[in-house]
Protein backbone atom coordinates (compact mmCIF):
# COMPACT_ATOMS: atom_id res chain seq x y z
CA UNK A 1 0.00 0.00 0.00
CA UNK A 2 1.31 3.39 -1.01
CA UNK A 3 -0.15 6.27 0.99
CA UNK A 4 2.25 8.90 -0.32
CA UNK A 5 0.52 11.93 -1.79
CA UNK A 6 1.40 14.08 -4.78
CA UNK A 7 1.84 17.82 -4.44
CA UNK A 8 -1.43 18.29 -6.33
CA UNK A 9 -3.35 16.07 -3.92
CA UNK A 10 -1.91 17.83 -0.87
CA UNK A 11 -2.64 21.21 -2.40
CA UNK A 12 -6.29 20.18 -2.96
CA UNK A 13 -6.57 19.05 0.67
CA UNK A 14 -5.17 22.39 1.86
CA UNK A 15 -7.44 24.38 -0.48
CA UNK A 16 -10.45 22.50 0.90
CA UNK A 17 -9.36 23.34 4.44
CA UNK A 18 -8.89 27.03 3.62
CA UNK A 19 -12.23 27.23 1.82
CA UNK A 20 -14.06 25.70 4.79
CA UNK A 21 -12.26 27.89 7.33
CA UNK A 22 -12.94 31.08 5.41
CA UNK A 23 -16.54 30.43 4.36
CA UNK A 24 -18.28 28.00 6.70
CA UNK A 25 -17.45 28.94 10.29
CA UNK A 26 -19.66 31.95 10.95
CA UNK A 27 -22.32 31.62 13.69
CA UNK A 28 -21.60 27.93 14.26
CA UNK A 29 -22.47 28.04 17.98
CA UNK A 30 -25.70 29.95 17.36
CA UNK A 31 -26.78 27.70 14.49
CA UNK A 32 -26.03 24.61 16.56
CA UNK A 33 -28.17 25.87 19.46
CA UNK A 34 -31.07 26.79 17.16
CA UNK A 35 -30.67 23.76 14.87
CA UNK A 36 -30.39 25.93 11.76
CA UNK A 37 -29.40 24.48 8.40
CA UNK A 38 -27.75 26.90 5.95
CA UNK A 39 -28.67 26.26 2.34
CA UNK A 40 -26.28 29.10 1.42
CA UNK A 41 -23.30 27.21 2.87
CA UNK A 42 -24.41 24.05 1.10
CA UNK A 43 -24.53 25.97 -2.20
CA UNK A 44 -21.12 27.52 -1.50
CA UNK A 45 -19.69 24.02 -1.05
CA UNK A 46 -21.24 22.94 -4.33
CA UNK A 47 -19.83 25.97 -6.14
CA UNK A 48 -16.38 25.10 -4.80
CA UNK A 49 -16.72 21.55 -6.14
CA UNK A 50 -17.09 19.66 -2.86
CA UNK A 51 -20.29 17.81 -3.79
CA UNK A 52 -18.93 16.42 -7.04
CA UNK A 53 -15.43 15.44 -6.01
CA UNK A 54 -15.55 11.79 -7.02
CA UNK A 55 -18.17 11.94 -9.76
CA UNK A 56 -17.32 11.85 -13.48
CA UNK A 57 -17.13 15.20 -15.23
CA UNK A 58 -20.06 14.35 -17.51
CA UNK A 59 -22.34 14.29 -14.46
CA UNK A 60 -21.06 17.58 -13.08
CA UNK A 61 -18.28 16.15 -10.94
CA UNK A 62 -14.59 16.84 -10.57
CA UNK A 63 -13.51 13.37 -11.70
CA UNK A 64 -11.16 12.81 -8.77
CA UNK A 65 -10.17 9.26 -7.84
CA UNK A 66 -11.37 7.80 -4.57
CA UNK A 67 -8.15 8.35 -2.60
CA UNK A 68 -7.87 11.98 -3.66
CA UNK A 69 -11.53 12.54 -2.76
CA UNK A 70 -11.07 11.05 0.71
CA UNK A 71 -7.98 13.18 1.34
CA UNK A 72 -9.85 16.29 0.17
CA UNK A 73 -12.74 15.57 2.56
CA UNK A 74 -10.19 15.18 5.36
CA UNK A 75 -9.05 18.73 4.62
CA UNK A 76 -12.67 19.88 4.52
CA UNK A 77 -13.25 18.49 8.02
CA UNK A 78 -10.08 20.17 9.28
CA UNK A 79 -11.31 23.58 8.19
CA UNK A 80 -15.01 23.28 9.08
CA UNK A 81 -15.87 23.74 12.76
CA UNK A 82 -19.38 22.36 12.32
CA UNK A 83 -19.25 18.56 12.04
CA UNK A 84 -22.84 18.52 10.80
CA UNK A 85 -22.26 20.07 7.39
CA UNK A 86 -19.43 17.69 6.37
CA UNK A 87 -21.54 14.79 7.65
CA UNK A 88 -24.58 15.75 5.55
CA UNK A 89 -22.42 16.33 2.47
CA UNK A 90 -20.58 13.03 2.94
CA UNK A 91 -23.93 11.30 3.35
CA UNK A 92 -25.11 12.55 -0.04
CA UNK A 93 -21.76 11.90 -1.75
CA UNK A 94 -21.19 8.34 -0.51
CA UNK A 95 -24.74 6.96 -0.42
CA UNK A 96 -27.21 8.87 -2.59
CA UNK A 97 -24.89 9.83 -5.44
CA UNK A 98 -23.11 6.46 -5.42
CA UNK A 99 -26.45 4.64 -5.71
CA UNK A 100 -27.58 6.76 -8.65
CA UNK A 101 -24.20 6.52 -10.37
CA UNK A 102 -24.00 2.72 -10.06
CA UNK A 103 -27.65 1.72 -10.52
CA UNK A 104 -29.38 4.60 -12.32
CA UNK A 105 -30.25 4.91 -15.98
CA UNK A 106 -28.44 7.52 -18.03
CA UNK A 107 -31.56 9.67 -17.85
CA UNK A 108 -31.67 9.40 -14.04
CA UNK A 109 -27.98 10.23 -13.74
CA UNK A 110 -28.35 13.37 -15.84
CA UNK A 111 -31.59 14.37 -14.10
CA UNK A 112 -30.30 14.07 -10.51
CA UNK A 113 -26.50 14.02 -10.36
CA UNK A 114 -25.96 17.27 -12.27
CA UNK A 115 -28.19 19.39 -9.99
CA UNK A 116 -26.87 17.62 -6.89
CA UNK A 117 -23.32 18.58 -7.82
CA UNK A 118 -24.47 22.16 -8.42
CA UNK A 119 -26.18 22.25 -5.03
CA UNK A 120 -29.55 22.95 -6.65
CA UNK A 121 -31.15 19.88 -5.07
CA UNK A 122 -30.41 17.84 -1.96
CA UNK A 123 -30.77 14.06 -1.97
CA UNK A 124 -31.45 11.62 0.84
CA UNK A 125 -31.63 7.87 1.31
CA UNK A 126 -34.58 6.38 3.19
CA UNK A 127 -34.51 2.81 4.48
CA UNK A 128 -34.89 2.98 8.29
CA UNK A 129 -38.31 2.29 9.79
CA UNK A 130 -39.39 2.67 13.40
CA UNK A 131 -40.05 -1.06 13.86
CA UNK A 132 -36.94 -2.31 12.06
CA UNK A 133 -33.92 -0.22 13.08
CA UNK A 134 -30.79 -2.29 12.53
CA UNK A 135 -32.83 -5.08 10.92
CA UNK A 136 -32.79 -3.10 7.69
CA UNK A 137 -34.35 -5.72 5.44
CA UNK A 138 -37.45 -6.35 7.59
CA UNK A 139 -39.24 -3.52 5.81
CA UNK A 140 -42.95 -2.90 6.26
CA UNK A 141 -43.17 -0.25 3.54
CA UNK A 142 -44.85 -1.53 0.38
CA UNK A 143 -44.58 -0.60 -3.27
CA UNK A 144 -47.48 -2.22 -5.11
CA UNK A 145 -47.37 -2.44 -8.90
CA UNK A 146 -50.13 -0.67 -10.76
CA UNK A 147 -50.76 0.55 -14.28
CA UNK A 148 -47.84 2.79 -15.22
CA UNK A 149 -45.99 2.63 -11.92
CA UNK A 150 -46.16 1.82 -8.22
CA UNK A 151 -48.19 2.88 -5.20
CA UNK A 152 -46.04 3.47 -2.09
CA UNK A 153 -47.38 3.16 1.45
CA UNK A 154 -45.38 3.33 4.68
CA UNK A 155 -43.10 5.51 6.77
CA UNK A 156 -39.34 6.07 6.92
CA UNK A 157 -37.78 7.41 10.12
CA UNK A 158 -34.64 9.25 11.28
CA UNK A 159 -33.65 10.30 7.75
CA UNK A 160 -30.68 12.66 7.41
CA UNK A 161 -31.68 15.90 5.61
CA UNK A 162 -35.30 14.73 5.23
CA UNK A 163 -36.95 18.09 6.07
CA UNK A 164 -34.93 19.97 3.45
CA UNK A 165 -34.43 17.28 0.80
CA UNK A 166 -35.69 17.57 -2.77
CA UNK A 167 -35.51 13.91 -3.76
CA UNK A 168 -35.05 10.66 -1.85
CA UNK A 169 -34.04 7.11 -2.71
CA UNK A 170 -36.69 5.09 -0.88
CA UNK A 171 -36.52 1.34 -0.29
CA UNK A 172 -39.77 -0.64 -0.24
CA UNK A 173 -40.94 -4.21 -0.63
CA UNK A 174 -42.31 -5.03 -4.08
CA UNK A 175 -42.47 -8.79 -3.43
CA UNK A 176 -42.88 -9.44 0.33
CA UNK A 177 -42.81 -13.21 -0.15
CA UNK A 178 -39.19 -12.94 -1.35
CA UNK A 179 -38.04 -11.20 1.82
CA UNK A 180 -34.84 -9.22 1.36
CA UNK A 181 -34.70 -10.29 -2.30
CA UNK A 182 -38.04 -8.59 -2.89
CA UNK A 183 -36.88 -5.07 -2.00
CA UNK A 184 -36.71 -2.35 -4.65
CA UNK A 185 -35.67 1.31 -4.67
CA UNK A 186 -37.45 4.39 -5.98
CA UNK A 187 -36.53 8.02 -6.63
CA UNK A 188 -39.30 10.07 -5.01
CA UNK A 189 -39.37 13.84 -5.40
CA UNK A 190 -40.75 16.29 -2.88
CA UNK A 191 -44.14 17.55 -4.02
CA UNK A 192 -45.25 14.12 -5.21
CA UNK A 193 -48.85 13.59 -4.09
CA UNK A 194 -49.01 11.34 -1.06
CA UNK A 195 -45.39 12.02 -0.04
CA UNK A 196 -44.73 14.31 2.93
CA UNK A 197 -41.78 15.05 5.19
CA UNK A 198 -42.39 15.53 8.91
CA UNK A 199 -41.05 18.50 10.91
CA UNK A 200 -37.48 18.41 12.20
CA UNK A 201 -36.65 15.89 14.93
CA UNK A 202 -34.63 17.56 17.69
CA UNK A 203 -31.49 15.65 18.63
CA UNK A 204 -28.41 15.61 20.85
CA UNK A 205 -25.76 16.53 18.27
CA UNK A 206 -25.21 17.18 14.56
CA UNK A 207 -27.91 19.78 15.08
CA UNK A 208 -27.45 21.79 11.88
CA UNK A 209 -28.00 18.61 9.87
CA UNK A 210 -31.76 18.29 9.97
CA UNK A 211 -33.41 14.92 10.61
CA UNK A 212 -37.00 13.90 9.98
CA UNK A 213 -39.37 11.23 8.71
CA UNK A 214 -41.08 10.50 5.40
CA UNK A 215 -44.73 9.47 5.17
CA UNK A 216 -46.17 7.76 2.08
CA UNK A 217 -49.94 7.47 1.71
CA UNK A 218 -51.05 6.03 -1.62
CA UNK A 219 -48.11 7.79 -3.24
CA UNK A 220 -48.12 7.04 -6.95
CA UNK A 221 -44.75 7.11 -8.73
CA UNK A 222 -44.12 6.24 -12.39
CA UNK A 223 -42.17 3.15 -13.38
CA UNK A 224 -39.35 5.47 -14.50
CA UNK A 225 -38.87 6.42 -10.82
CA UNK A 226 -37.63 2.93 -9.98
CA UNK A 227 -33.86 2.88 -9.48
CA UNK A 228 -32.52 -0.32 -10.99
CA UNK A 229 -34.61 -3.44 -11.63
CA UNK A 230 -37.11 -4.86 -9.16
CA UNK A 231 -35.54 -6.84 -6.32
CA UNK A 232 -32.14 -5.16 -6.50
CA UNK A 233 -32.70 -3.17 -3.31
CA UNK A 234 -30.61 -5.43 -1.10
CA UNK A 235 -27.63 -5.29 -3.45
CA UNK A 236 -28.00 -1.53 -3.82
CA UNK A 237 -28.21 -0.96 -0.08
CA UNK A 238 -25.19 -3.18 0.58
CA UNK A 239 -23.20 -1.30 -2.05
CA UNK A 240 -24.13 2.13 -0.73
CA UNK A 241 -23.54 1.13 2.89
CA UNK A 242 -20.11 -0.23 2.00
CA UNK A 243 -19.27 3.16 0.53
CA UNK A 244 -20.96 5.14 3.32
CA UNK A 245 -19.34 3.14 6.13
CA UNK A 246 -15.97 3.47 4.51
CA UNK A 247 -15.96 7.20 3.83
CA UNK A 248 -18.76 9.05 5.63
CA UNK A 249 -16.38 9.91 8.48
CA UNK A 250 -13.46 10.94 6.26
CA UNK A 251 -13.97 14.54 7.39
CA UNK A 252 -13.70 13.48 11.04
CA UNK A 253 -10.02 12.65 10.45
CA UNK A 254 -9.47 16.34 9.72
CA UNK A 255 -11.54 17.33 12.72
CA UNK A 256 -9.52 14.98 14.98
CA UNK A 257 -6.31 16.58 13.67
CA UNK A 258 -7.62 20.07 14.54
CA UNK A 259 -8.95 18.80 17.86
CA UNK A 260 -5.52 17.44 18.80
CA UNK A 261 -3.74 20.64 17.78
CA UNK A 262 -6.13 22.73 19.87
CA UNK A 263 -5.74 20.42 22.88
CA UNK A 264 -1.94 20.56 22.63
CA UNK A 265 -2.00 24.36 22.36
CA UNK A 266 -4.27 24.65 25.40
CA UNK A 267 -2.14 22.25 27.44
CA UNK A 268 0.87 24.50 26.76
CA UNK A 269 -1.00 27.73 27.51
CA UNK A 270 -2.96 26.71 30.62
CA UNK A 271 -0.91 26.67 33.81
CA UNK A 272 -1.67 24.97 37.10
CA UNK A 273 0.57 24.58 40.14
CA UNK A 274 3.20 26.71 38.46
CA UNK A 275 3.61 24.85 35.16
CA UNK A 276 1.74 24.11 31.91
CA UNK A 277 -0.82 21.35 32.40
CA UNK A 278 0.71 19.42 29.47
CA UNK A 279 3.63 18.61 31.73
CA UNK A 280 1.37 16.58 34.00
CA UNK A 281 1.34 12.91 33.07
CA UNK A 282 -2.45 12.62 33.24
CA UNK A 283 -2.83 15.31 30.57
CA UNK A 284 0.10 14.24 28.40
CA UNK A 285 -1.18 10.66 28.28
CA UNK A 286 -4.56 11.87 27.04
CA UNK A 287 -2.82 13.78 24.28
CA UNK A 288 -0.88 10.64 23.33
CA UNK A 289 -4.16 8.70 23.19
CA UNK A 290 -5.65 11.32 20.89
CA UNK A 291 -2.60 11.16 18.61
CA UNK A 292 -2.64 7.36 18.50
CA UNK A 293 -6.34 7.21 17.62
CA UNK A 294 -5.90 9.82 14.92
CA UNK A 295 -3.03 8.05 13.16
CA UNK A 296 -4.50 4.54 13.35
CA UNK A 297 -7.95 5.70 12.21
CA UNK A 298 -6.36 7.64 9.35
CA UNK A 299 -4.52 4.51 8.16
CA UNK A 300 -7.72 2.47 8.21
CA UNK A 301 -9.51 5.12 6.17
CA UNK A 302 -6.70 5.30 3.62
CA UNK A 303 -6.62 1.50 3.36
CA UNK A 304 -10.33 1.34 2.49
CA UNK A 305 -9.83 3.95 -0.24
CA UNK A 306 -6.75 2.11 -1.55
CA UNK A 307 -8.63 -1.20 -1.65
CA UNK A 308 -11.45 0.32 -3.69
CA UNK A 309 -9.08 2.14 -6.00
CA UNK A 310 -7.20 -1.09 -6.71
CA UNK A 311 -10.41 -3.07 -7.24
CA UNK A 312 -10.22 -5.25 -4.11
CA UNK A 313 -12.99 -6.27 -1.65
CA UNK A 314 -13.46 -3.79 1.17
CA UNK A 315 -16.54 -4.96 3.09
CA UNK A 316 -14.62 -5.88 6.25
CA UNK A 317 -12.32 -2.86 6.12
CA UNK A 318 -15.29 -0.52 5.61
CA UNK A 319 -16.99 -1.95 8.70
CA UNK A 320 -13.73 -1.75 10.67
CA UNK A 321 -13.25 1.87 9.64
CA UNK A 322 -16.77 2.93 10.54
CA UNK A 323 -16.56 1.15 13.90
CA UNK A 324 -13.09 2.31 14.85
CA UNK A 325 -13.23 5.89 13.59
CA UNK A 326 -16.60 6.63 15.20
CA UNK A 327 -15.52 5.23 18.56
CA UNK A 328 -12.13 6.97 18.38
CA UNK A 329 -13.82 10.32 17.78
CA UNK A 330 -16.00 9.92 20.87
CA UNK A 331 -13.03 8.91 23.03
CA UNK A 332 -10.82 11.73 21.76
CA UNK A 333 -13.66 14.24 22.18
CA UNK A 334 -14.03 13.11 25.78
CA UNK A 335 -10.29 13.53 26.33
CA UNK A 336 -10.49 17.00 24.80
CA UNK A 337 -13.27 18.00 27.21
CA UNK A 338 -11.22 16.75 30.17
CA UNK A 339 -8.08 18.56 29.03
CA UNK A 340 -9.98 21.84 28.65
CA UNK A 341 -11.73 21.43 32.01
CA UNK A 342 -14.63 23.82 32.58
CA UNK A 343 -13.99 25.44 29.20
CA UNK A 344 -14.49 22.04 27.64
CA UNK A 345 -17.94 21.72 29.20
CA UNK A 346 -19.25 25.19 28.31
CA UNK A 347 -20.82 25.62 24.87
CA UNK A 348 -19.25 28.96 23.93
CA UNK A 349 -15.73 27.48 23.82
CA UNK A 350 -16.75 24.96 21.13
CA UNK A 351 -15.18 21.89 22.69
CA UNK A 352 -18.17 19.94 23.99
CA UNK A 353 -19.92 20.04 20.61
CA UNK A 354 -17.54 17.41 19.21
CA UNK A 355 -18.59 14.99 21.94
CA UNK A 356 -22.30 15.54 21.30
CA UNK A 357 -21.79 15.19 17.56
CA UNK A 358 -19.68 12.08 17.97
CA UNK A 359 -22.26 10.03 19.89
CA UNK A 360 -24.49 9.83 16.83
CA UNK A 361 -21.66 8.16 14.92
CA UNK A 362 -22.03 5.12 17.17
CA UNK A 363 -25.56 4.67 15.84
CA UNK A 364 -26.10 5.84 12.27
CA UNK A 365 -24.84 3.98 9.17
CA UNK A 366 -25.06 0.83 11.27
CA UNK A 367 -24.47 0.79 15.01
CA UNK A 368 -21.14 -0.23 16.50
CA UNK A 369 -22.71 -3.55 17.48
CA UNK A 370 -23.86 -4.17 13.91
CA UNK A 371 -20.35 -3.42 12.62
CA UNK A 372 -18.95 -5.97 15.08
CA UNK A 373 -21.50 -8.51 13.86
CA UNK A 374 -20.46 -7.90 10.24
CA UNK A 375 -16.77 -8.21 11.08
CA UNK A 376 -17.31 -11.36 13.17
CA UNK A 377 -19.30 -13.00 10.35
CA UNK A 378 -16.59 -12.19 7.81
CA UNK A 379 -13.94 -13.58 10.14
CA UNK A 380 -15.95 -16.80 10.40
CA UNK A 381 -16.11 -17.03 6.63
CA UNK A 382 -12.33 -16.65 6.40
CA UNK A 383 -11.67 -19.57 8.75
Amino acid sequence: MDFSWSDRQLELRDRMARFAEENLNENVVEDDVSGTFSRERWKACADFGVLGLNLPVEYGGQGEDIMTSVLAMEGFGYGCKDNSLPFAINSQIWSVQIAIQKFGTEEQKMKYLLPMCRGDIIGTLGITEMETGSDSYALKMRADKCDGGYVLNGRKCFITSAPISDVSIVFASTNPEYGRWGISAFMVEQGTKGFTATPVRDKMGMRTTLMGDFIFEDCLVPESARLGPEGIGMKMFTTTMESERGYIFSSLIGRMQRQLEEAVAWSQERKAFGKPIGQFQAVSHRLVGMKLRLETARMLLYKVAWLEQTGQPLLMEAALTKLYLSECFVESSMDSVRIHGARGYVTEFEVERDLRDGVGGLIFSGTSDIQRNIIARLLDEDV
